[in-house]
């Protein structure tokens, strides 16, 4: 069993915390898988292990498998930067090119990559409207259909037994809904941050799922001191 809720008018499965299942469109949706971080790092000399790109496109392929997913949704900042895909391992080209041709997959583009290029396989798009849902990267403002999006990358922050502990959510609200990020490296912020929490309007909610239970929270915005 896995968390579910419904949103637009659809329902909605969590899948490894950060992604979501959509069973009438057998579709998974990612957003900010940020490949190639690592190296892009690397290369103005903070060394990571350059591990960030297989192991993110791994968790993408097991949960196709799992899910039977048909089609895949990746809600923007796919890669850290436009040259991104030019600094694909061997290995993690070749699991691309064979999800890409397996799954009718969607790039949609961030502001960290808005200029894929066309050979990366799948379609290219900078917004989708499907199913009565609007699919973007940033949530737009004054965006009054029901709309996915990310660029936030939230976490609940919260204190256990004496210790600061923060787990990837989704930010829920009447018309909006922002993912956690997906990839290895892509990091998070307070769900609680007003800029965060502004996209989404009154009665914001952080939306998790613990032991394939679904988790909801209610927001209250933290604003940053000048």
């Amino acid at each position: 069993m896995t968390a579910h809720f419904a949103f637009g008018g659809h329902d909605f499965h969590i899948v490894d915390k950060t992604a979501l299942f959509w069973p009438k469109r057998r579709a998974l949706i990612f957003a900010d898988l940020h490949l190639e971080k690592a190296s892009w790092f690397a290369a103005r000399g903070q060394m990571l292990p350059p591990y960030d790109s297989q192991a993110t496109l791994e968790r993408i392929a097991a949960l196709v498998g799992t899910t039977s997913a048909t089609e895949v949704w990746c809600l923007g900042d796919n890669f850290h930067d436009d040259a991104g895909p030019t600094r694909l391992s061997g290995a993690a080209t070749a699991l691309l090119a064979k999800l890409t041709g397996e799954t009718d997959w969607h790039w949609i583009t961030g502001n960290h990559d808005e200029h894929l290029p066309d050979g990366i396989g799948g379609s290219i798009h900078i917004e989708v409207e499907t199913e009565g849902l609007i699919l973007r990267h940033q949530a737009g403002l004054l965006e009054l259909r029901p709309e996915l999006s990310g660029h936030f990358h939230p976490k609940v922050r919260a204190r256990a037994r004496g210790q600061s502990v923060s787990r990837p959510c989704f930010i829920l609200g009447e018309r909006k809904l922002i993912f956690p990020a997906f990839g290895a490296f892509a990091g998070g912020m307070d769900a609680s941050e007003a800029a965060a929490i502004a996209q989404v309007g009154c009665g914001a909610k952080a939306v998790l799922s613990s032991s394939e239970r679904l988790v909801t929270l209610s927001l209250v915005s933290k604003r940053r001191e000048a």
